[in-house]
């Protein structure tokens, strides 16, 4: 493992603009779900009320691309670990002249 410090990250004001964005990126995530809850719970007690069938469709649709928006956030999205790691990998990989 790598102990040496990310070279893109020299000072505070960079690694403040990282912080902010990551966690705005996953406040934006919890947005999305707070609201995805609230949404399907109210949707599926209006039709169970109702006497019908919950709205799976929706719950799906909707649920996958929460899914989704939750992977890019805390998976590949700039600025996540993972996608850190790799391009600091492929740095040290180009630095030590093996471009294959």
């Amino acid at each position: 493992m790598n102990t040496t410090p990310n070279t893109a990250l020299t000072n505070a004001t960079d690694i403040d603009r990282l912080a902010r964005r990551r966690v705005g990126a996953r406040l934006g995530w919890l947005t999305h779900a707070t609201v995805y809850l609230l949404v399907m719970g109210g949707l599926t007690a209006m039709t169970l009320w109702q006497g019908r069938h919950p709205p799976m469709a929706a719950a799906l649709g909707w649920g996958l691309g929460l899914t989704i928006h939750g992977l890019r956030v805390l998976v590949a999205g700039k600025g996540s670990a993972l996608r850190e790691r790799m391009v600091e990998a492929e740095r040290q990989r180009l630095a030590a002249g093996r471009l294959g």
